[in-house]
């Protein structure tokens, strides 16, 4: 890096900024001076941060889940602003309840927004960032994708989907001197839960107190957003990031607990696994 990139200020590409955590990583990150490019479907939305920060606030209209839409905006973004140090795959929605009473559209937009739109921001950023020798990507996760609650199991196929691809994607891009970090939070209190829509309830699931609703109480959400935030903001300058990042109490909780049963589980089976080989298979030489 070139003495003046050196001395400049860094600059971040995010997603899903008009609220919540997306938008509260903005706010810091201009606070401290850095420089932000985010996009989000109502630009106006920052019409107060543009005012105070002018040119350090770059902002533009995206709809992730438009392919198109995602790799003009990138390519402008890179363009306008020459160098994006850290780009955060942020935008998300969830839906409340059981799988049976998901609508087609829900599956529809929490699919094309989680998982396809993410996958076509990560394709998007990558050509840019290997172009100028490296960066930083952060895709914001969930504990969610590493253990299931009943009543939200579409924003689990989305969260599990991505991260298989950013995990794969990972070991691709790193020779390109690309780092990149799945964010995984716990519940955060942000308005995320209380914007997410509940499906109409099915009577056969009406008497299922198990369900995730929507109801979710504040003493139920342990995760503070500032710290979130802060934690995001020390990835983009953690020297060699970790590919995962637990965030709260929760998620640590529930995670570790979860991949202990799963390694519990595999050893309790490991004769049926590793019998399940053909007869005539040799193991080939790595040596």
């Amino acid at each position: 890096m070139g003495n003046a990139e050196a001395l400049s200020p860094p600059t971040w590409l995010i997603t899903g900024t008009s609220s919540g955590l997306g938008r509260l990583l903005t706010e810091r990150l201009l606070e401290r001076g850095d420089r932000v490019a985010a996009t989000l479907r109502t630009p106006a939305r920052l019409d107060d941060l543009a005012e105070m920060y002018g040119e350090r606030l770059w902002r533009a209209r995206l709809d992730v889940r438009d392919p198109l839409d995602v790799r003009s905006v990138v390519g402008q973004a890179f363009e306008d602003l020459d160098r994006i140090d850290v780009a955060v795959s942020n935008a998300g929605i969830g839906v409340y309840g059981a799988a049976e009473e998901l609508s087609d559209d829900q599956i529809d937009q929490v699919i094309s927004t989680n998982l396809t739109g993410s996958i076509h921001f990560a394709r998007a950023v990558v050509p840019h960032l290997r172009a100028q020798g490296g960066g930083r990507l952060l895709q914001l996760s969930s504990m969610g994708g590493a253990v299931a609650f009943p009543g939200f199991s579409l924003y689990h196929a989305s969260k599990w989907g991505i991260e298989g691809f950013i995990e794969a994607l990972a070991q691709e891009i790193r020779p390109f001197g690309i780092e990149v970090t799945l964010v995984e939070p716990g519940v955060v209190e942000t308005p995320f839960y209380a914007s997410a829509p509940s499906t109409p309830v099915i009577d056969a699931y009406a008497d299922n107190p198990e369900i995730v609703r929507g109801d979710i109480p504040p003493e139920e959400m342990p995760g503070d957003a500032e710290k979130v935030v802060r934690a995001m903001i020390e990835l983009g300058e953690e020297e060699d990031p970790p590919a995962r990042l637990l965030l709260g109490v929760d998620a640590y909780t529930h995670v570790t607990a979860a991949w202990r049963e799963r390694l519990r589980a595999a050893e309790v089976t490991s004769d049926r696994s590793l019998g399940a080989v053909r007869d005539d298979w040799v193991a080939p030489d790595r040596a």
